[in-house]
């Protein structure tokens, strides 16, 4: 036996693994620092227990609950990190390349549980509305939701991100009340082992809803049905044999994926040498190629640059990557480090060979290529590599062949369409970047980059102070890209939660709408009762509960006033003579005068439950008001949702959406919105 760990798969609620198989190795040294396990893992209990243990465990919290999960989960990881870090040290990460890892994980688990708590119920219902008639008189109506597929999600990653990775695919998954079967690229799966014992430890996760497969997937995706997902990170290729599975094409099992593309940045052709952008783009390429060592899918593979700027371009780069010192991550100054394996190393260099060919090698291993500290001979480094083509039409290489690693290929162009056309030679990309320094070379040719890009970074001196750089996917916008990258989606904030869930249309009454909806719905049934709506706790209230206001009659003195008040005096308010000449004919009430107006109808004084008014959604004039009109508002309880949180002095609280609908003597709608107010919980 040897004397390093086993790695262990986490199946079904117990850690699986005695038995020593495949030697995983430091990417560092290249000693063997664990072995993945040969314990033959039962692939039909996983999935039995994700869907009879984890789908009912998941269900018994709502989307509220599952968002303040999250939220408790990052901080019990954040408070472990360095455990982390020291781990990820042994994959040839520096410091900076984990951060983006351990902690750009962690902030992703952080900016779903924030996402979920605004913009989710909490319920296991989320209503796409809003509902629409589907009859003259409005007793039938339909609408959509959105539901927890009832399934599980199987998560396949690449090596080069193994707790980021994890984290971004489980975060939404969670969300979406579906338990997740990891499954991590070998290499560096003992990273991922490590994140994975923690969440289990936190207690935090219901039972069945996260399970960790150690090597191969075996019959797992044989196993699988209609009501479950598959998201994949890795290869294209890869990603196209997966996909062709027969089991997930006769079940119509969802799969995306995310692959490696050649992603490409663009100098326009109205930057000069002289301009702050042109630095900006040496740095952002120089970084994308050093930062994890190139291993990653975002990575600039194509520096698409004018012919009149390839000689300028292609020295201030050998400048900079001159400078970036390669070897162990611990040594003091090292800014990059190795390559996942010596597999991972070899397969560059096979790439770079293929790349060379036709083309000039301006920056390679020959440029005094030693990596620093001690041991590290044997490791998987490889030397910074940029070459140059000169006619990127005629060499495929350059759109075809990706090396995963610190490359990147200079690539000339005449005139901006051109160097679109060569952008759309990838094939599809996850993300190009543009320097420009002119908004009307930015609004022509960025159209056209996203057709072919799932992201497009728009690089000038006034973003570059904040930007967070070409290779960042953010949780808030859209992971993914078509074609070669693999057509699928990942992130886009609560977009993702939706990817996990299943969507429906309802028909009915809109009473029958507002019942499954958990909202109320315009022309349901309400409840009308002697307290005011506004007098009521959290607990007390019910969606449907109502209040119809008494009259009020407009006259030109509320004109005048609210003029004066707001220093608001448009000739429509004011001016009778222009009046007359407009659709309406006459002098109308100012818009946010009935709003305020209707809030006097509608507001209960006293002090009360309802602690603060914080927004106000979907607001239309419909109609309008002139003077010697009246009007009235029917304000009712539309949606509840309990955040679960206390203020500084430990009273409960949660929101309540109201709809308010202010009609004039005619009974005709003038105006229309939603308020969302703060209200106190009993309890």
């Amino acid at each position: 036996m040897p004397n390093t760990p086993t790695l262990q798969s986490f199946i079904a609620g117990r850690w699986i693994g005695s038995e020593a198989a495949a030697p995983l190795h430091s990417a560092l040294t290249n000693a063997v620092i664990y072995h993945t396990h040969a314990d033959k893992i039962d692939f039909d209990e996983a999935v039995t227990y994700a869907r009879k243990t984890g789908v009912p465990a998941l269900m018994q919290l709502n989307f509220q609950q599952r968002a303040a999960r999250l939220k408790a989960l990052a901080l019990y990881l954040l408070e472990r990190k360095e455990e982390l870090y020291a781990i990820s040290h042994q994959t040839g990460a520096t410091r900076a390349d984990s951060w983006v890892d351990i902690e750009g994980g962690t902030g992703t688990l952080f900016a779903y549980a924030s996402m979920g708590s605004r913009e989710l119920p909490s319920s296991n219902v989320l209503h796409e509305g809003p509902a629409m008639a589907l009859s003259k008189n409005g007793g039938f109506a339909g609408t959509h939701i959105l539901v927890p597929r009832g399934g599980l999600a199987v998560h396949i990653n690449a090596f080069n991100f193994p707790i980021w990775g994890l984290l971004e695919k489980f975060a939404p998954s969670f969300l979406a009340a579906m338990p997740c079967i990891g499954k991590p690229a070998s290499a560096t799966s003992y990273l991922t082992e490590a994140l994975v014992r923690m969440m289990h430890e936190s207690g935090l996760l219901p039972h069945g809803a996260l399970q960790l497969v150690i090597g191969s997937t075996g019959d797992l995706l044989d196993r699988l049905n209609g009501a479950d997902v598959v998201t994949f990170t890795g290869s294209a290729d890869t990603a196209a044999r997966l996909r062709v599975n027969r089991n997930l094409i006769a079940n119509s099992v969802p799969f995306t994926a995310e692959a490696d593309s050649l992603n490409c940045a663009i100098l326009a052709p109205d930057v000069t040498p002289d301009d702050v952008e042109f630095d900006l783009f040496v740095k952002e390429v120089a970084r994308e190629m050093t930062g994890k060592a190139g291993q990653k899918c975002t990575a600039i593979r194509r520096i698409i640059v004018p012919e009149q700027m390839v000689d300028a371009v292609g020295t201030r780069l050998r400048e900079r990557l001159a400078k970036v010192s390669v070897g162990d991550p611990s040594v003091e100054g090292v800014r990059m480090g190795a390559l996942a394996s010596r597999d991972q190393q070899r397969d560059v260099a096979e790439r770079v060979e293929l790349l060379a060919r036709g083309n000039e090698v301006l920056f390679s291993a020959r440029d005094g290529f030693k990596p620093v500290g001690e041991g590290v001979a044997e490791g998987a480094f490889f030397a910074p590599t940029l070459l140059l083509c000169r006619d990127g039409h005629r060499n495929d290489a350059v759109h075809d062949v990706e090396a995963f690693g610190p490359v990147s290929t200079i690539i000339s162009y005449n005139g901006i369409d051109e160097a679109l056309a060569l952008a759309a030679r990838g094939k599809g990309s996850l993300v190009s970047t543009l320097v420009t320094r002119e908004p009307a070379i930015a609004a022509y040719a960025v159209p056209m980059a996203a057709a072919s890009h799932g992201r497009v970074l728009v690089l000038d001196r006034e973003a570059s102070v904040e930007s967070t750089g070409h290779g960042s996917p953010l949780p808030q916008l859209k992971h993914g890209g078509p074609g070669r990258a693999g057509g699928g989606e990942e992130l886009g904030g609560i977009r993702a939660v939706r990817h996990f869930l299943q969507r429906a249309a309802v028909q009915g009454s809109p009473t029958m709408l507002a019942a499954v909806t958990g909202e109320y719905v315009r022309g349901a049934a309400v409840q009308e009762h002697d307290v005011h709506p506004f007098r009521k706790y959290f607990e007390d209230l019910a969606t449907g509960d109502s209040l119809l206001t008494h009259r009020r009659t407009v006259s030109e003195a509320d004109i005048v006033n609210f003029g004066g008040v707001s220093g608001d005096y448009f000739y429509m308010h004011f001016d009778e003579v222009a009046a007359k000449d407009t659709q309406f004919g006459q002098r109308i009430a100012h818009g946010y005068f009935v709003l305020s107006a209707a809030a006097g109808l509608f507001v209960s004084p006293a002090p009360g439950p309802v602690l603060a008014n914080y927004g106000l959604d979907n607001l239309r004039f419909v109609a309008p008001v002139a003077i010697g009109d009246t009007i009235r508002a029917r304000l009712t309880c539309k949606r509840k949702v309990d955040r679960n949180r206390t203020d500084d002095k430990g009273v409960g609280q949660g929101v309540v959406a109201w709809d308010v609908q202010v009609t004039n003597q005619r009974d005709e709608l003038v105006a229309s919105y939603d308020i969302l107010t703060l209200v106190m919980k009993r309890a």
